[in-house]
């Protein structure tokens, strides 16, 4: 049994994924690295990738964790079958094509993680052409044949090269052929030409960078590039044909394969995907490709070159995978912030001295908060996809606190927070992000009275008034769960997001620098979150925003014996829901019967008047 595959690097995220375990493949195939001129031989090495201003212990880690390369790449037994099946086409009708794997699963492979995302590159054919072919061989050895799927070139939406697609042996296989690119001035559109695997190799963003396939058919916002790196299937051996990919890869550096400033200028977008991969596998930006990064004329190409809409997927990106902080100080050291995260004019107040690092030191103390408290704050049951997105809007809020009483006047003189302007024009990302976010901001205040309201021993008095009205009245020892109860109705599923924001902004620190480096004010606000969450928790109000309504609308109206409805009835709609969070034991009968004597007293009050 050979020996279980190394994860070097981690899964990332605020928490620690659930174990997925795996059976491994019976057949390991050890395939060594092709000793040739040009080429590497790798042993293990250990190469350490560092970043400023991460004080936590969870950060701390990330730090200290090193990247070990492997010596061999190590085939499954699924893709030894695929990679013979492809074999075997070229054989049967003597095509003479060199297949070649391109760098991403080459880099995972070389880092000892397991990848299904398996792209072909062709020496002398097109896609399509290469894919009819596998059909044919298929048909010749009585299988059936598969569909073929032809993205076609798209310059304008930034799809460059014709891309096939198909199914072999039951997985998705990508197959273009190798290229060459030039640009003309003021486009970030190149020339695509047909080129050698050295030619196709330089082309590429970084020496061991690679773009998903996966990202590349959603919507065709980014550019179908693979690694430097290729393993060359028909004489089972890694290429580095820039004879640097896989010392990068060693020392945990990220670099470009030509000039870093004419790579940036050709195509500024390169900017922040290096950034991201920086990030995905916690390596170092080269100093040289820093210096291009930080060049006021790359940054401004960045923004007039570069669409919202493919920043704000590069931003989400980031967000979404293993170290978005780590992402989000390059952005801010590199002096990206205002490039990326376009303010509007005129907002008001006026954007404040060192908003960058106010808002990423609020981002790094919301990370460092959360993976101290651990998997309470995204507990959403057991669905995963709602977990995820509730740490990407987290992350979200967290970024953009410094900026939550910040308005400008839109188009047509609505007063929209800056926050909502950033998610949806800044970054073209949802409407519902913004308000998710614009929300959390807004609970995270009430939030703050809640807190101390449950902390300490405050009078409830005042907020018992602002609760009740003429009809209604709410025992004093309720007065907390109403108030926890509607502001969570509110917030739903994000009400621990909400709670996090809100303990790590009120009481104001001198800065959230304050939060991140000193252990003791960490510990702090953990214990108050904790004890928040606990009381919410035992006032039952967890999950409160799917309780249905003891008396809905209609029940209302015939109560009140009136044939529509309208502003009088959504006002004892809201009365009964506080009655309901009152009185959690309360039924319908009981509920009728209060609105009834309510009315009553009122009524003879107004007579008595």
């Amino acid at each position: 049994m050979p020996p279980r595959l190394l994860h070097i690097l981690s899964r990332g995220g605020l928490l620690p994924p659930p174990l997925r375990r795996r059976s491994p493949s019976p057949l390991l195939r050890r395939i060594p690295l092709a000793k040739r001129p040009g080429a590497f031989f790798l042993s293990p090495v250990r190469a350490f990738s560092g970043h400023s201003g991460m004080a936590a212990d969870s950060l701390e880690q990330q730090r200290r964790r090193s990247v070990v390369v492997r010596e061999t790449v190590e085939l499954t037994e699924k893709e030894e079958q695929i990679f013979q099946r492809l074999l075997e086409v070229v054989r049967h009708f003597g095509l003479g094509t060199q297949l070649r794997v391109a760098g991403g699963w080459v880099r995972d492979k070389l880092l000892g993680k397991d990848s299904a995302d398996i792209d072909i590159a062709l020496d002398n054919m097109m896609g399509q052409n290469f894919c009819e072919k596998v059909n044919e061989y298929l048909e010749s050895i009585g299988e059936k044949q598969k569909g073929i799927g032809v993205i076609q070139c798209n310059p304008d939406q930034s799809k460059h090269l014709e891309t096939a697609r198909m199914l072999i042996l039951d997985t998705w296989i990508d197959f273009v052929n190798l290229r060459s690119e030039t640009y003309a001035e003021n486009s970030r559109i190149p020339t695509m030409e047909v080129g050698t695997a050295k030619e196709d190799a330089y082309r590429r963003d970084l020496t061991i960078n690679r773009q998903a396939t996966s990202e590349t058919y959603i919507g065709f916002i980014v550019f179908f590039n693979f690694d430097s790196l290729f393993f060359n299937i028909n004489n089972n051996s890694v290429e580095d044909l820039t004879g640097r990919g896989i010392e990068d890869l060693k020392r945990g550096l990220i670099v470009t394969p030509l000039p870093a400033k004419a790579t940036f200028l050709d195509d500024p977008l390169r900017v922040l995907r290096a950034i991201r991969f920086a990030a995905r596998f916690n390596f170092t930006l080269a100093e040289d490709l820093k210096e291009a990064a930080s060049d006021e004329r790359v940054k401004s190409e960045l923004g007039n070159k570069i669409s919202r809409e493919r920043i704000g997927h590069e931003i989400d990106l980031m967000m979404s995978d293993k170290h978005p902080v780590k992402a989000m100080c390059d952005i801010r050291d590199l002096g990206l912030f205002y490039a990326v995260f376009s303010l509007p004019e005129n907002s008001s107040p006026s954007v404040f001295d060192k908003c960058d690092q106010q808002c990423v030191s609020h981002i790094e103390a919301a990370w460092n908060l959360a993976y101290s408290i651990g998997s309470p704050v995204f507990s959403s049951g057991s669905d995963p996809k709602l977990q995820d997105e509730q740490r990407r809007l987290c992350l979200y809020s967290a970024l953009f606190t410094p900026l939550r009483n910040m308005f400008y006047l839109d188009k047509k003189s609505k007063k929209v927070p800056v926050s909502s302007y950033i998610i949806k024009n800044s970054l073209k990302l949802k409407a519902s992000d913004a308000e998710t976010v614009v929300n959390v901001h807004a609970a995270s205040e009430k939030f703050a009275e809640l807190v101390l309201l449950l902390e300490s021993n405050v009078d409830v008095g005042t907020l018992k008034k602002k609760l009740e009205d003429e009809y209604l009245e709410i025992p004093t020892d309720s007065v907390k769960r109403v108030f926890a109860g509607l502001i969570l109705r509110e917030i739903k599923d994000f009400w621990r997001v909400a709670l996090l924001i809100s303990v790590l902004t009120y009481p104001e620190a001198e800065n959230a620098a304050d939060v991140i480096n000193k252990q003791d004010e960490l510990r702090l606000r953990k214990e108050k979150y904790t004890r928040v969450e606990r009381a919410i928790t035992d006032l039952d109000l967890d999950g409160v925003w799917k309780l249905k309504p003891v008396l809905d609308g209609k029940s209302i109206m015939g109560v009140m014996q009136v044939k529509s409805g309208g502003p009088l009835i959504g006002k004892w709609q809201q009365r009964a829901l506080k009655w309901q969070l009152a009185h959690p034991n309360g039924t319908m009968d009981e509920c009728i019967e209060w609105m009834k004597q309510s009315q009553s007293k009122r009524q003879k009050v107004e007579t008595s008047t």
